[in-house]
């Protein structure tokens, strides 16, 4: 099972994550909605297309885009859609 921890929540948890270039992707169930503000910032990627972030937030403290997901990738990615990664200090344990 992986685990996203940051600032010692769990933000996410799962037996089903998919881990592409490095990175689990989580479904987008198993994330812990309360800890995840949306975020205006976007990037692209060559393969998967446009992705979007979240703000996460644990006890008052905030890690700008600490998490991102790709809401509509492109085929190459389809099995991720939605699907959300992190980074910026949140440790994934699997």
């Amino acid at each position: 099972m992986a685990k996203a921890i940051w600032n010692g929540a769990v933000l996410a948890e799962s037996k089903a994550s998919i881990i592409v270039e490095g990175n689990h992707y989580f479904p987008p169930d198993s994330i812990k909605r309360e800890h995840f503000k949306p975020s205006a910032t976007h990037t692209t990627c060559p393969w998967k297309g446009e992705a979007s972030y979240y703000d996460v937030a644990v006890n008052g403290v905030a890690n700008k885009d600490a998490a991102w997901y790709y809401p509509a990738p492109k085929d190459a990615a389809k099995n991720i859609t939605g699907y959300v990664a992190f980074w910026k200090g949140v440790k994934v344990e699997a």
